[in-house]
């Protein structure tokens, strides 16, 4: 008997690289669909940062149709509303029960639990298309095909796909590898947050303090906790709980116990958007493709609604190519020009959305900004109006992304 040849190697219908929220959802809306496809994460386990933890409706609906919502409610807190204070007292309140009639609230769950409970789904849904410790290291597109070149545990393996998508974050290795520019900058906004026991006497209501210092948010957690963010005038990577419960007090009055913090960070922010999210059977979403502000919690969900977009593209597109009837070369040119025209609709209408949320988040810093005092009484003018009844219904639909 002559050697054994190589295996070929693995054709599936859509490759994922990035198995963090957003990965994770469009690997269950794929699994839905019934087509054959890996998730590829090089992390060994889920991120144990609470970093994003607010769901908007749009995303919530999103969710509920890969069964996953459920448990991200009940695990969840249920926000209703915001509450804005000014330098003297309360400006009023963001009723968000009118941005929504399914979901009258934004959900708050940190990230890692969003994770856990999108992999523990898609484990139900397609067992094993989750591969861990896997980093991609070379991708070649072929025209027809993509193959992708992973290190496994220190292993190298090739997978062929119809279509690789980069769900890999704001650094993401298939965009540098398909030499997309991804054009931005850094604002000068600087911010130190921290989770600390819930003090305070609102319940599950958010505050925002519209300070003349600068603002303060604070969102509440599961589990009796709440998240403040406190704008700084520069980045306190050294700070400590103590200094931020001290930056609370001072601009809210507050008391926060800085020994009992179970998470502390100071973050920059940035925007940048990718020159294109479609090259050829390459396809980008999530921060892979935009990296907008957190300060709205708009950056998650508005990677769930790129994947919420790209996968019925993704299936169409994988059951033309595989449907007999398009062997002969008139249908098969037909149905490539039918893929690229809904790829290059997906990518319009989702740097639209991208680009809206920037100037969303963008104006929300702006609001948050260090101010003169006299010109404090100017923008609580502006605010107040804003919460008033006749607009309210406006401002919760944007601030709750239904715009999207």
């Amino acid at each position: 008997m002559g050697p054994e040849l190589p295996e070929p190697p693995e054709m599936l219908d859509v490759l994922i690289v990035g198995g963090g929220p957003v990965g994770l959802f469009l690997g269950c809306l794929l699994a839905r669909s019934g087509g054959s496809f890996a998730v590829l994460e090089k992390r060994a386990a889920a991120s144990v940062h609470s970093r994003a933890i607010g769901i908007h409706p749009p995303a919530l609906k999103a969710l509920d149709s890969v069964g996953v919502a459920g448990a991200m409610l009940e695990a969840g807190l249920r926000i209703s509303s915001g509450i804005v204070r000014g330098e003297t007292g309360a400006l009023g309140e963001l009723d968000l029960r009118l941005a929504s009639a399914e979901f009258p609230f934004v959900l708050s769950l940190p990230q890692q639990n969003t994770e856990e409970l999108l992999e523990a789904r898609l484990h139900q849904l397609a067992p094993g298309t989750l591969r861990r410790c896997s980093e991609v290291k070379e991708i070649r597109d072929h025209g027809t095909h993509v193959s992708v070149v992973s290190e496994e545990g220190g292993e190298r393996k090739t997978i062929q796909a119809r279509f690789v998508v980069g769900a890999d974050g704001c650094r993401s290795r298939v965009r540098a590898l398909a030499g997309i520019e991804y054009r931005g900058d850094t604002y000068g906004d600087k911010y130190l947050m921290g989770d600390f026991p819930d003090t305070t006497a609102y319940g599950s209501a958010a505050l925002i303090y519209l300070r003349r210092a600068g603002v303060v948010e604070c969102f509440p957690l599961p589990g009796g906790l709440r998240r403040w963010v406190v704008r700084t005038d520069s980045l306190r990577r050294e700070a400590s709980a103590a200094h931020l419960a001290e930056l609370v007090r001072e601009r809210t009055g507050q008391y926060l116990p800085a020994a009992e913090c179970s998470m502390l960070s100071a973050f920059e922010v940035r925007h940048h958007r990718a020159a294109r999210m479609v090259v050829g059977r390459q396809v980008l979403i999530g921060d892979a493709a935009h990296e907008v502000s957190p300060i709205g919690g708009q950056g998650m969900n508005l990677g769930w609604l790129d994947a919420l977009a790209q996968a019925p593209v993704l299936v169409q597109a994988v059951r033309q190519a595989g449907d007999g009837t398009h062997t002969r070369t008139q249908a098969a040119r037909s149905t490539a020009t039918q893929t690229r025209s809904a790829l290059a609709r997906f990518e319009r209408e989702r740097q639209q959305s991208a680009w809206i949320a920037t100037r969303q988040a963008e104006l929300n810093m702006w609001a948050g900004r260090p101010i003169h005092a006299r010109i404090q009484p100017g923008r609580d003018w502006l605010v107040r109006r804003l919460l008033s009844r006749p607009i309210q219904p406006l401002l919760a639909r944007a601030f709750t992304m239904r715009w999207l």
